[in-house]
């Protein structure tokens, strides 16, 4: 099969072609032949800083974690996919889990699910990892009917996927962005956009929860933006983050008496450790998407397999508005 492999990581890092063995099928495991893979910030840092991150591969590496394919083969005890089926999930690319970037893949069956037959291939390709960290997020935090959420960051892969997600759970969603046209698409998708560049904290909340903060934050930001945060949270209010890599102090969010969440999806990957629990978020997000609740925003780029270098470039060039995808 053909694939992009990266020979060493760095800055530098270069995807160059290869042909490799296509894999075969092992208990609990599905053969894919994927149509399409997208790019995420995480399959950026891996090329780049290599084994500096604990959940990198060896190299040479074949990453990449999102697919939508089709199912050809499955192993032993899988009982849930037949040759034929359309899945997505995100499987491979970290540590020992070979990734994405080919034409077949051999994935765990937990991580998987059956593509929501409202979308694309290319649309479902782009939904795993951002679903299942928005709806983690969301779910541990306890977004319910009518609060009042903040998502920092509405127009990025994450937080386009939670604005709408928590909008699905009947909340009042609002989201920072950068105004233009990051605020039409958090527009669009029914949020109530704050131009962060242009309002205070203290302007946001005062305009609109009177004062009171917002009842649940959603920061797919992260870094300094946590003390944003904590400042626009309600007393007692949940935080989700996803990006938590960072020293600030706590003494807003302990006289406030905040609740943190701290979404690393990648665990189940990492450690074997509740991979099941993907496969069933997946499967509520399908009911989601097909019920119309959800649909993925897609950068205007096409990238094929060979072009992966241009691709994770795309993304890395911050000019990317929704999921960069790659077509298999």
């Amino acid at each position: 099969m053909k694939a992009m492999l990266v020979n060493s990581f760095g800055e530098d890092a270069v995807f160059e072609a290869a042909e490799l063995p296509t894999p075969e099928p092992k208990p609990g495991h599905v053969l894919v032949r994927i149509e399409a893979s997208s790019v995420n910030t995480v399959d950026t840092m891996i090329r780049k800083m290599g084994r500096d991150l604990p959940l990198s591969p060896e190299a040479p590496a074949l990453l990449g974690m999102d697919l939508a394919g089709t199912v050809e083969a499955v192993g032993k005890g899988v009982i849930e996919y037949a040759p034929g089926d359309e899945v997505f999930g995100c499987v491979g690319g970290l540590v020992d889990l070979p990734g994405t970037l080919a034409e077949h893949i051999v994935a765990d069956a937990k991580l998987l699910a059956h593509k929501p037959k409202s979308l694309s291939m290319r649309e479902a390709a782009a939904l795993p990892l951002v679903g299942i960290t928005a709806y983690e997020g969301l779910t541990r935090a306890g977004v319910k009917e009518r609060q009042k959420v903040l998502v920092h960051g509405g127009s990025g892969g994450v937080g386009h996927v939670a604005l709408q997600l928590a909008r699905h759970f009947g909340a009042d969603v609002y989201s920072t962005g950068g105004g233009g046209k990051q605020a039409a698409l958090i527009e669009q998708l029914g949020a109530t956009p704050i131009n962060y560049k242009s309002e205070t904290v203290e302007q946001y909340v005062t305009k609109h929860t009177g004062g009171a903060g917002f009842d649940l934050i959603f920061d797919s930001v992260g870094g300094p933006n946590m003390l944003n945060s904590f400042e626009a949270a309600a007393l007692n209010a949940q935080i989700a983050t996803t990006v938590s890599l960072c020293e600030i102090d706590l003494s807003v969010a302990h006289f406030k008496g905040l609740s943190l969440h701290v979404v690393f999806m990648l665990i189940p990957m990492l450690h074997d450790h509740k991979r099941e629990e993907h496969g069933e978020i997946l499967r509520n997000i399908t009911t989601i998407v097909d019920a119309g609740g959800l649909k993925p925003v897609l950068d205007e780029s096409n990238f094929s397999l060979k072009q992966a270098g241009l691709a994770h470039a795309r993304l890395e060039s911050g000019e990317a508005m929704g999921k960069v995808v790659i077509d298999h």
